[in-house]
């Protein structure tokens, strides 16, 4: 463990309570949406709607925890879109991802509070969500989906199913970046990252800090 994370005083903040709270809010959404999704999807997955108690209440949660993931990732989304407009210097990060994967960061364009993969990751998640909404409606067959046509129905549960896969996937790529890079998960659950962290992933975003700090 760095030495700095006993010094409350050294540490920068990451993510306050409110982002970390909306963050988890969405992460326990999608666990449960996922899990849920397999089990309609496939009948070999449906024993996992044990559960939720069982098939019916199964149906019954799924869309409306989706309106909660829904719902905080918008919140996420309205707080971080500008921080994650693209920008020359992520394109070539980028196109650098294999010496990025090899640990070489000599060379690389400075990462201002997101780099050009966490960038990526967004702009992949927003229309994911997006589209997640419009068809889970269409879809909903308690309220909905009586107001459809059977092949709109039949698209939109085929949009769904394909959208949720690549949600899925970029899920996976998220986590697996947050446990592979030292320290980020930590700035998830705690909220702070040690000053070396900060200069040797972003350090546009910690030179933007430290100048903050000293106009205080």
């Amino acid at each position: 463990m760095n030495s700095d994370n006993s010094r409350p005083d050294l540490l920068i903040e990451r993510y306050n309570a409110n982002e970390r709270t909306i963050h988890w809010i969405t992460a326990l959404s999608f666990i449960l949406l996922a899990l849920s999704g397999l089990a309609l999807f496939h009948p070999a997955m449906f024993w996992l709607s044990a559960l939720f108690g069982g098939g019916q209440w199964m149906r019954i949660l799924h869309p409306f925890i989706g309106l909660v993931m829904f719902s905080a990732f918008s919140c996420l989304a309205m707080r971080y879109w500008r921080h994650n407009l693209i920008e020359l210097s992520d394109i070539q990060w980028l196109l650098r991802i294999l010496q990025i994967l090899q640990n070489r960061d000599e060379g690389l364009p400075e990462g201002a509070r997101y780099n050009g993969g966490q960038k990526m990751l967004f702009w992949t998640l927003l229309p994911c969500m997006i589209a997640l909404l419009l068809s889970g409606i269409v879809i909903w067959r308690r309220y909905f989906s009586a107001y459809f046509a059977i092949d709109v129905l039949r698209f939109a549960a085929l949009v769904h199913s394909l959208v949720a896969f690549v949600l899925i996937l970029a899920i996976m790529v998220h986590i697996y970046a947050g446990i592979w890079i030292d320290g980020t998960l930590g700035a998830m659950l705690h909220g702070y990252v040690t000053p070396g962290w900060a200069r040797k992933h972003h350090p546009r975003w910690f030179r933007s800090v430290i100048k903050s700090q000293h106009l205080k």
